[in-house]
């Protein structure tokens, strides 16, 4: 199977990117995913060093794809496990991370 070449942009950036025959409208779509969500994040005024935007927008797309959600009996019996008192701790932690996300003009 050959690879064939795009020449994409991501928030004004060109790229040459390789994907397989037959893949370029799945890459393209995915590029302009990312790109979307980087350029939110840049829009947002807050942050302007192109790798952390870049890993923002990896954490957005992640976090919102169908595959990031755990199941509900993996997630309930992984918090079982955990002491109560580092349960609470994990959720003071996780209210502050989302704090600081949304500073950073994260968009979750």
């Amino acid at each position: 199977m050959s690879n064939k070449q795009l020449d994409v942009q991501i928030m004004g950036q060109s790229y040459i990117l390789g994907c397989p025959e037959g893949g370029e409208e799945r890459l393209l779509s995915a590029v302009s995913k990312v790109d979307v969500a980087m350029c939110k994040i840049r829009d947002a005024g807050k942050i302007k060093a192109r790798d952390r935007i870049a890993v923002l927008a990896a954490l957005n797309l992640a976090f919102e794809s169908p595959e990031a959600a755990p199941s509900t009996t993996l997630a309930t019996a992984a918090v079982s496990d955990i002491p109560q008192e580092s349960q609470h701790r994990l959720s003071q932690l996780l209210k502050r991370l989302d704090q600081v996300l949304e500073q950073d003009g994260q968009l979750i």
